[in-house]
């Protein structure tokens, strides 16, 4: 983690976040499984949106009661905001944090991308983060706290031949959190940028290990993102992380 800086012990995060209501997006699987779980396991209340409705309440249901699982389609506005009526109903008004982590990775030349398949790639990886602070920002600012955590790449400041669709979502994604930042400096409401470096989960299929990506058990572990994740929630009130890029040792 940036600056040598441990993850909070358990006790202080569990302390932090019991009974708050936390967001957390692409999250039946991989990172965003990873702080669900470490969520709810410190007594976060935790909305899951994710497409695949079974998937979903599988990991839900493992997850126990604080789990609340929201099938959505973060690329579509109108289902976002459908997923954030639900959830504003849930927990009597806007969750206290969001993780904005949904994305997709589907490296090729720019040459074999579709424009759909570009557009796509956009959608997730970068507006969706726009439509759900859209609908939190406000009622953040207006509560004088809150928190959006966006989990970023590598891929968000460094271009690599094959990214010619997840770059692009990835970079816009970090400065659409640059400029929340500077929109809600000195409000009570906290955004923080997380962008990890290659990680071990199923979005690699046979990528992984082949030269151009690292071999699975090289990459971070997912957990080791979701700690980042906590460590930046979980800081006081008057501090905000920025930034964590994370590596592998």
């Amino acid at each position: 983690m940036a600056g040598g800086s441990t993850p909070p012990a358990p006790e202080h995060a569990g302390a932090v976040l019991a009974g708050r209501g936390v967001v957390v997006t692409g999250a039946s699987r991989g990172i965003g499984l990873a702080i669900a779980r470490a969520l709810a396991a410190r007594g976060a209340r935790v909305a899951m949106l994710a497409r695949g409705a079974d998937a979903l309440a599988q990991r839900a249901a493992e997850l126990g009661a604080a789990a609340l699982p929201i099938p959505c389609d973060v690329a579509d506005p109108a289902a976002v905001g459908r997923a954030m009526q639900v959830v504003t109903l849930a927990f009597a008004g806007a969750p206290d944090i969001v993780v904005n982590n949904a994305g997709i990775f589907h490296p090729r030349p720019v040459t074999d991308i579709t424009p759909e398949e570009f557009a796509t790639a956009i959608a997730v990886n970068l507006n969706a983060g726009f439509y759900l602070a859209h609908a939190v920002v406000g009622a953040m600012r207006a509560r004088g706290r809150g928190h959006i955590v966006t989990v970023g790449s590598v891929a968000d400041r460094v271009a690599f031949p094959g990214n010619g669709s997840y770059s692009p979502g990835k970079f816009g994604a970090r400065a659409l959190h640059d400029v929340i930042r500077e929109e809600l400096r000195g409000t009570g409401v906290r955004a923080t940028l997380v962008s990890p470096g290659p990680t071990d989960t199923g979005i690699w299929g046979d990528l992984a290990g082949t030269g151009r990506f690292p071999p699975r058990d090289a990459m971070l572990a997912a957990d080791a993102v979701a700690d980042a994740v906590l460590y930046a929630i979980t800081r006081p009130a008057a501090v905000n992380i920025d930034e964590l890029r994370l590596s592998s040792a």
